[in-house]
């Protein structure tokens, strides 16, 4: 029994069939530049690949060439051995606190939080209405990346902003990356052998966000109301004065588009040395590029103190985790940070921190104040447990 995840973007689909006792995966693809002349679908299926190049005029033609490629490798997606499409929603608003059928009321509500999702809610309601009509003998399910994040605590959550102000336009943390943080602190309370332990979770790609969790619940997390708010990123500044809009609309002349391009896509690294990445900003580094030598220990500084704060906020702290895309592969960014925390008893083995793997493993010593793991993130088996979760549920 597999799920058929999807991840539908603006002009992307991923898609995957996964196994969700096993994790293995037994087909892929990509469907890519939806809406341009130079469309590409690549799907790979039981070992066999197969490709269309050309225009993609629409998700429902993406999508329609998928299956087509379904029935010529496999598997079947109408045999039944499909127990659910699971798909990727990230904003859910304060409404969803786990997966939800996709029924016309859950659709209404994803509709109606397109203003706290403008960029990813519309495509992802595009795909969902796509693969519903595709394939209506299947149960679809949504997951929400924000899910995870509803049992933050009201002191978290809430901002000190007007009450009534923040209540009638629903302005509070609701975090990101959640399903992420889900499954990483769920395989790292495995590791331990507890569900009581504190956890922190890094997950730094070119989107980056950290966690508190306690218990198995998150009680913290460093994205807000956006994906703007926290740590520095590819392209997104991170935490920053918000009175800075207001001197750059004064004194700058910028209108709202100018600051959301400016705030999410040209700075971060991007903005602090001209570059998204970590890997050419690490080169650039050491062959003693100022500008990027100061954006590498900007970059870790905000990770050190989320990590302090955290720390304080569980009120001890049991392990810390790296996982995404420089989590998992960035050797430097690891040891720059694990090195600041030496003063606490944190200690790691280099030779391990060095080593590539894309196996879940812990780097830490044993007589580490704290254990430090390493765990490849994987949001498309989440999202296969969680869909296949809630349909057994529902039988």
């Amino acid at each position: 029994m597999s799920v058929l995840v999807i991840n539908s973007g603006s002009s992307s689909i991923k898609y995957q069939v996964v196994d969700p006792e096993t994790g293995e995966s037994q087909a892929k693809g990509l469907v890519e530049q939806i809406g341009l002349p130079s469309g590409h679908i690549e799907h790979t299926g039981n070992g066999e690949t197969r490709e269309f190049n050309g225009e993609v005029p629409s998700h429902a033609f993406g999508l329609q060439k998928v299956l087509e490629f379904f029935k010529e490798t496999g598997p079947s997606l109408t045999d039944g051995s499909i127990v659910a499409v699971g798909h990727r929603v990230v904003q859910g608003g304060k409404y969803f606190d786990g997966p939800a059928l996709a029924t016309d009321e859950v659709i209404k509500r994803i509709e109606q939080l397109q203003p706290l999702g403008p960029l990813h809610n519309p495509p992802a309601l595009e795909g969902l209405r796509v693969a519903k009509e595709l394939l209506p003998e299947v149960p679809h399910v949504v997951v929400f990346d924000t899910a995870f994040f509803q049992s933050l605590p009201e002191e978290a959550a809430r901002y000190a902003l007007k009450r009534d102000v923040a209540d009638k336009y629903e302005i509070r943390r609701y975090g990101a990356h959640g399903t992420s943080h889900k499954f990483v602190s769920s395989e790292v309370a495995k590791m331990l052998g507890r569900d009581d332990a504190k956890q922190i979770v890094l997950h730094i790609g070119n989107g980056a966000s950290a966690s508190a969790v306690d218990s198995g619940k998150a009680v913290e997390t460093s994205m807000g109301l956006t994906p703007l708010e926290g740590l520095v990123m590819g392209g997104r500044t991170g935490d920053i004065d918000p009175a800075a809009v207001f001197h750059l609309i004064r004194q700058a002349g910028m209108d709202v588009e100018e600051l959301d391009n400016l705030f999410n896509r040209q700075s971060g690294m991007q903005g602090l040395c001209g570059s998204s990445d970590l890997r050419h900003v690490h080169e650039m580094a050491e062959n003693g590029d100022k500008n990027a030598q100061e954006a590498v220990d900007i970059y870790v500084h905000r990770i050190v103190k989320y990590i302090g704060s955290y720390t304080a906020v569980l009120g001890g702290l049991d392990a810390i985790t790296f996982t995404a895309g420089v989590g998992e592969n960035d050797n430097i960014v690891r040891a720059r940070v694990l090195d600041r925390l030496a003063p606490f008893g944190v200690r790691y083995d280099a030779e391990k921190n060095d080593t590539r793997s894309k196996e879940p493993r812990e780097i830490s010593t044993e007589d580490s104040s704290v254990r430090v793991f390493i765990v490849p993130t994987n949001e498309e088996l989440e999202i296969a447990r969680q869909a296949t979760d809630l349909v057994n549920s529902e039988k």
